[in-house]
C-alpha cells in the first residue's frame, strides 16, 4: 500500500556521523529525508549522489570541485547524479528536505 502522508514527527532521528542527523521515508525507489546539519558536519569524501532539495533553515555552501555556491533559507538545489560536490554549514545549524533515488 502506498503512503501519501509522511509523518516526520513520529520517526526517530538517525545519526550516522558527527554533525548530521536525519529522518528518512522510502517508497517506490525514492527517498525523502529531513536532514539537520551542524557546523561539526564535515564531508570526508566528495559525494556523487544526485540530490533535489530545499533549505528550510540556515545557510550552507556547496563546493562543486572549486565552484562554490551559497544556499540560504528558502533556496532549492538540484544536483545531478555524478556531479562531484561537498557541503559545508555556515550557520550553527541548517535543516533541509532532500529527495534522492534509492
Amino acid at each position: 500500500m502506498e503512503q501519501y502522508k509522511i509523518d516526520f514527527e513520529s520517526m526517530e532521528w538517525q545519526s550516522p556521523q558527527t554533525g548530521v542527523r536525519f529522518k528518512t521515508f522510502e517508497q517506490n525507489g525514492r527517498k525523502m529525508r529531513l536532514v539537520e546539519y551542524t557546523k561539526e558536519f564535515i564531508e570526508k569524501d566528495w559525494c556523487t549522489k544526485g540530490h533535489i532539495g530545499y533549505l528550510l533553515e540556515g545557510q550552507m555552501e556547496i563546493n562543486f570541485d572549486g565552484k562554490v555556491i551559497t544556499l540560504g533559507q528558502g533556496d532549492g538545489v538540484f544536483i545531478p547524479a555524478g556531479k562531484k560536490h561537498k557541503a559545508k554549514v555556515l550557520t550553527d545549524t541548517a535543516k533541509a528536505i532532500l529527495v534522492e533515488d534509492v
